[in-house]
């Protein structure tokens, strides 16, 4: 048999190359897999450095929060800030410095330094270990940083934030990045290469298109960029050319529920969203703070009530949160109570009008500062002691009914004058999958302890007009919770929503979905939501 011939030089000179590059990833992966969680015991600064607690950080009393927007607005120079954002570089100048690039949303960046000095580590010194630590973050992990804004010896140029630099005291990992990313924020912000989509499934596991020029790094072709939408979406150029628009065809139910509309698709099936929720979270795994939509929303639930529509109109939001959940639920609920306090004030005569064909009593709302927020819990207390006599044994681990809803209405507006209401901490077996646990306690009741959620509905009239709250932002802790709802996490639809998750570092986040239809009628006192909308949907009708 002959001998195979030798390799080309240039063969030769490709392989050794491919073999370097792949050793090198090696070697970063190995590096970068401890830092997220290796704190070392007995450095004096471990308080000040490593994965964020579960409890609120306690930052100094003198740190504010602030923007990378509001640099250019003020005199920042020598305060304390805190600065939540993702770190998109990082490298080490020796064993006593590192530097990082800090981003926030579009392409505000800043350079940070972490320098250990001889002074014993405090707040205001890091140690080595800190340093070393803060260098070995994983590319796109989102952190928290306390620092001192200073003058850099000379503009940094690469950032947009060139004329300031961090000098960081403390830093927390929110949310770690996988060690190497599908597709890197640099080649996410070329030029997209090919928009052939024909070679989906033939590429399957392809992470990046070896497509490159001696002017930068490798480019990608869509097909990537889509099945790496986190990083698709956090590139600049992105964000400056897409609003958020959330589809109504998508390619599996929304939320692993079996109350969708399917439909055919050219050669495979297509369904009718249920819900925007997968999508507003994958606008904050890419880089938005806060985003919104108003689309329709479609239920294939075979329920003909005046409380139910087959098609609707939802008002969505979701937001980055800072420190802990209730800045959302204080956020929608100052929305709700802004539009109805102005309502009323704008469209006096129109509502009059109403009235005189549909009578209602006029909407009592809460004085500012004396809004009702009960848990759920002590909704359920009340209706066992103050409600109807059918009521006296409701669980506190189930939900409510729409009859429980609208005694407990009645009860609130008897015992603090006021027809809008909060209720919080619903129970986690009456609340989706990426409902967020709240780990700080397990409420009580009757039948002993019952896990609940950061989560919330809000109510006017007795009847929920929106249900929110805080969203799973880690995907080991989102699997579980799936798996315990009887969910398979690697079902379609779900299997791609939890893998945005390990894609990249994913900030803290939450928000809610409005019925807009519901909202006016339960507003107006309408016997029938039907009456809200333009051209109601239901079971039985889908005419005119």
């Amino acid at each position: 048999m002959d001998e195979a011939a030798p390799p080309s030089k240039k063969a030769a000179k490709k392989a050794e190359a491919k073999a370097r590059k792949e050793a090198l990833k090696a070697q970063r992966a190995d590096a970068r897999q401890a830092p997220s969680s290796a704190v070392e015991l007995d450095d004096p600064a471990k308080g000040f450095y490593g994965q964020a607690p579960t409890t609120p950080i306690v930052f100094s009393s003198s740190a504010e929060d602030i923007s990378l927007r509001n640099f250019s607005n003020g005199n920042v120079e020598g305060k304390t800030i805190i600065l939540r954002a993702w770190l998109q570089t990082s490298r080490t100048q020796s064993a006593k410095m590192a530097f990082v690039e800090l981003r926030e949303e579009g392409n505000w960046t800043i350079q940070g330094v972490a320098t250990a000095t001889s002074e014993p580590p405090s707040r205001s010194h890091p140690s080595r270990p800190m340093v070393r630590w803060i260098a070995g973050i994983n590319p796109e992990s989102f952190v928290v940083v306390e620092s001192e804004v200073q003058r850099p010896i000379e503009p940094v140029k690469r950032c947009r934030v060139s004329n300031f630099e961090l000098r960081i005291t403390r830093c927390y990992l929110l949310a770690p990045a996988p060690a190497i990313l599908g597709m890197t924020l640099a080649a996410a912000n070329r030029p997209v290469v090919d928009f052939d989509d024909e070679a989906i499934g033939a590429k399957a596991g392809v992470k990046e298109e070896e497509e490159t020029d001696k002017k930068g790094p490798p480019a990608a072709s869509m097909l990537v960029h889509l099945d790496n939408i986190a990083m698709h979406k956090r590139a600049p150029v992105q964000q400056a050319i897409a609003e958020f628009e959330p589809p109504s065809l998508i390619g599996a139910a929304s939320e692993g529920g079996s109350n969708v509309f399917r439909m055919p698709y050219f050669a495979q099936e297509a369904f009718l969203a249920q819900s925007p929720q997968f999508y507003k979270q994958f606008e904050i795994a890419g880089g938005r703070k806060r985003v919104f939509s108003i689309a329709p929303v479609f239920r294939a639930e075979n329920s003909n009530t005046p409380r139910h529509m087959t098609e609707f109109t939802g008002l969505d939001l979701e937001m980055e949160i800072r420190n802990d959940y209730s800045e959302v639920l204080y956020l929608l609920e100052g929305v709700l109570l802004y539009i109805f306090r102005q309502v009323y004030r704008i469209f006096k005569d129109e509502i009059e009008l109403v009235r005189s064909v549909y009578p209602s009593s006029e909407i009592l709302l809460p004085e500012p500062g004396q809004e009702v927020r009960l848990t759920f819990t002590q909704a359920q207390q009340l209706l066992r002691e103050e409600g109807p006599a059918e009521f006296r044994h409701v669980r506190d681990d189930e939900d409510m009914s729409t009859p429980q809803e609208k005694a407990l209405g009645a009860l609130v507006r008897q015992k603090f004058n006021t027809d809008f209401y909060v209720v919080d901490k619903f129970p986690e077996t009456a609340r989706p999958f990426y409902a967020k646990l709240d780990d700080t306690a397990a409420e009580g009741s009757a039948e002993g302890a019952v896990k609940v959620t950061n989560a919330f509905d809000m109510f006017l009239r007795g009847q929920e007009i929106l249900s929110g709250g805080q969203r799973i932002n880690h995907p080991d802790e989102l699997e579980v919770r799936i798996r315990a709802k009887g969910i398979d996490p690697a079902s379609p639809g779900i299997d791609g929503y939890v893998q945005v998750f390990r894609q990249v570092g994913v900030p803290p986040h939450g928000g809610g979905g409005i019925g807009l239809d519901r909202i006016v009628a339960w507003y107006l006192g309408l016997p029938s939501v039907h009456l809200a909308a333009y051209y109601p949907r239901t079971p039985r009708r889908l005419l005119p």
